[in-house]
């Protein structure tokens, strides 16, 4: 049910005709329903839950429920979003997984690549292959196979998933009464749903509640990724004390005024840590492949704050835009702004929904 190696065909057949695309972040349920319509995608509902209330907390804090609170949220949310099919694909946190892309060597025979690919695996996994869901991609090459060949060397994404995380995730979604036919780390869910550039290297910011994934992507593979510590929560903390609002109110203000309006220099000085060390990766990316980034996509939770492109672009003095995953969607036009504002949050669903209405 675990597949990375799928990947690499978006656009098979489903017979299908609603599909569920379900988010469990750390602050909050997502959920995208899609369905096809002579060859069109319509979106038929979206909606979001917090997970604070949930557990005694304040909507926009990062919680850590168990999986009972987990399924009571999910069921809230599929009856308050009018879900109607069961059908659905599902993220895995980035947090819960390992991504590395490695050089390994060359074998020309298939099977013998397989065999090194699975030996090699061992060094980078922390805990006994058989406690994991181990995946590779071998990454198509930029030079000739006989250079390859030459070389000796291939380019390989390694990834695992811990069996402890996937059978809390089937446990929620069997609970939840869903029926999930594939989970995916939601790196893969945003790049299909968040990043157009098909070849050229593209920087994307996840800046999620707890923390904000960083990541290299180029000709549709993760050449890079990075986890940074802070993360939108820590805006809206920050936003909190220097506003003397509640948390609540600060989510709000955070969405509404964000850096643009207002005294609210703190959010302002969590961000620049932020870019701080996306710039530092940015840097080893580039000086390490001998090649520019083309532009930065915002995306997450922490992507929607008001005028936080325009201060990336000031930072990174590159272009810079915010991701509008409902773009790939047809939707009433009156629907298309609120759409548009909510849309970074909304990138895992939305991308996790594309790959189940394609058939991946």
């Amino acid at each position: 049910m675990f597949s990375l190696k799928s990947l690499a065909n978006f656009f098979a057949k489903n017979k299908e005709e609603s599909v569920l695309g379900v988010d469990i972040g750390s602050s909050s349920l997502k959920v995208v329903q899609l369905r096809k319509k002579q060859g069109r995608v319509v979106l038929e509902t979206y909606g979001e839950l917090a997970l604070g209330p949930y557990g005694g907390a304040e909507v926009g804090q990062s919680m850590n429920l168990s999986a009972e609170q987990i399924i009571e949220t999910l069921k809230d949310l599929l009856r308050e979003a009018k879900v109607t099919t069961k059908s659905c694909g599902v993220s895995i946190p980035f947090a819960r997984s390992l991504l590395t892309l490695v050089e390994l060597p060359y074998r020309k025979n298939p099977d013998e690549q397989k065999t090194v690919i699975q030996l090699e695996a061992r060094k980078y996994v922390p805990v006994p292959v058989s406690e994991v869901q181990l995946d590779w991609f071998i990454v198509p090459a930029e030079t000739p196979s006989e250079d390859i060949a030459l070389r000796g060397k291939v380019e390989v994404l390694i990834v695992a998933v811990h069996n402890d995380e996937l059978k809390f995730l089937q446990n929620v979604i069997a609970g939840a009464g869903l029926t999930a036919s594939f989970y995916e780390i939601e790196i893969f869910s945003t790049i299909r749903a968040a990043v157009e550039e098909p070849v050229k290297p593209v920087m994307v910011l996840d800046i999620g509640a707890a923390s904000t994934k960083t990541y290299v992507v180029e000709r549709g593979i993760v050449a890079l990724s990075h986890a940074i510590s802070v993360g939108s929560q820590d805006i809206t903390r920050a936003i909190s004390i220097s506003g003397n609002v509640s948390i609540a109110q600060a989510e709000i203000l955070k969405k509404e005024k964000g850096l643009g309006e207002g005294d609210f220099g703190s959010p302002e000085l969590v961000f620049s840590r932020i870019f701080s060390e996306a710039r530092r990766v940015l840097i080893q990316y580039e000086m390490a492949h001998k090649k520019s980034i083309t532009s930065i996509v915002l995306t997450g939770g922490g992507g929607i704050t008001k005028e936080l492109d325009e201060y990336a672009k000031k930072v990174f003095s590159i272009d810079v835009h915010v991701a509008d995953p409902f773009a790939k969607t047809e939707a009433p036009a009156f629907m298309r702004s609120v759409l548009e504002s909510i849309g970074p949050e909304f990138a895992v669903a939305v991308g996790l929904a594309l790959r189940k209405l394609e058939g991946v």
